[in-house]
């Protein structure tokens, strides 16, 4: 390994710029960039020399790589259908749902079908998030302590369906190396202190080109592991390259699982703000 540059002032590291450059070529080209140790080592190369070392063939940017996952089912506003299926060992059962967000503050979820779950919906405003029960016409407001409860008896959660956490503003990141099997970059994203509601750690794997995610392991509270999303059959939807089928399986029960498909999704759909208001939700969609 090449010995790093040592500098004492700001000054001084600009005036020794060849020097720095060189550092992160010589890092990219012992593969040490893929590993732990490289990713601590690139932390501490200003903006300018880490765009270098990536682009000689190390991650892809930190940031866009959050913002990435962070939009990547939603834009400014956006208007879906997807498909919900829960895979039991003694059954197997279906729904399909409209989506409507606006932003990362707003979304609604409703149940087209089957007939006896039609009108159920959740609404997300800010931090706020409602279930409308249309059997009993019923509103119920779910505190943030239970965004990580079941959605509908699924494995998927509250923050599954609205998407409420989000990876670049909950979550410090880091780049915790290669992954062989799948090929890809591993992110880091361990929960931010205070926040409420969220995965302690997420492992999620990055392919190589730094623009889909793979897979992602989830740990509760007490570091367990306690299921793995897989991001699968990768399209063209809305204009964009997505995975359109997300397989969410728990670790504890490896025989079930969930599966959440995009069937269509619209970008920059037209959502007026009245779609986001209690009384709209309890008059139906």
């Amino acid at each position: 390994m090449p010995d790093a540059p040592h500098f004492e002032s700001t000054s001084d590291l600009f005036r020794h710029r060849d020097s720095l450059a060189y550092f992160a070529r010589k890092l990219t080209r012992r593969s040490l960039l893929g590993t732990g140790l490289g990713a601590v080592l690139l932390s501490h190369l200003p903006p300018v020399f880490v765009e270098e070392a990536q682009a000689a063939g190390g991650p892809p940017s930190l940031k866009k790589m959050l913002r990435i996952m962070d939009d990547m089912f939603r834009s400014e506003s956006s208007i879906a259908r997807t498909e919900l299926k829960v895979i039991k060992p003694e059954r197997t059962r279906t729904m399909r749902m409209k989506m409507w967000t606006r932003g990362m503050d707003r979304s609604l979820v409703v149940i087209e079908s089957p007939a006896r779950q039609k009108g159920t919906a959740t609404l997300k405003v800010e931090n706020n998030l409602w279930n409308y029960l249309p059997k009993i016409s019923r509103t119920v407001r779910i505190p943030p302590s239970m965004m990580l409860n079941a959605w509908m008896g699924s494995d998927f959660t509250n923050d599954d369906l609205v998407r409420d956490a989000s990876y670049e503003k909950d979550f410090d990141a880091a780049w915790a190396g290669k992954s062989t099997s799948p090929q890809g970059w591993i992110l880091a994203l361990t929960a931010k202190p205070k926040k409420v509601g969220l995965w302690k750690k997420i492992n999620l794997i990055i392919n190589q080109e730094g623009t889909l995610p793979i897979h992602a392991d989830y740990y509760d509270r007490k570091n367990r592991l306690a299921r793995t999303m897989y991001f699968e059959d990768v399209k063209k939807v809305g204009g964009r390259t997505i995975p359109t089928l997300m397989r969410l399986v728990p670790t504890d029960k490896p025989r079930q699982s969930t599966e959440m498909r995009y069937l269509s999704i619209e970008f920059g759909a037209k959502v007026p703000m009245s779609t986001f208001s209690l009384s709209r939700l309890e008059r139906g969609r």
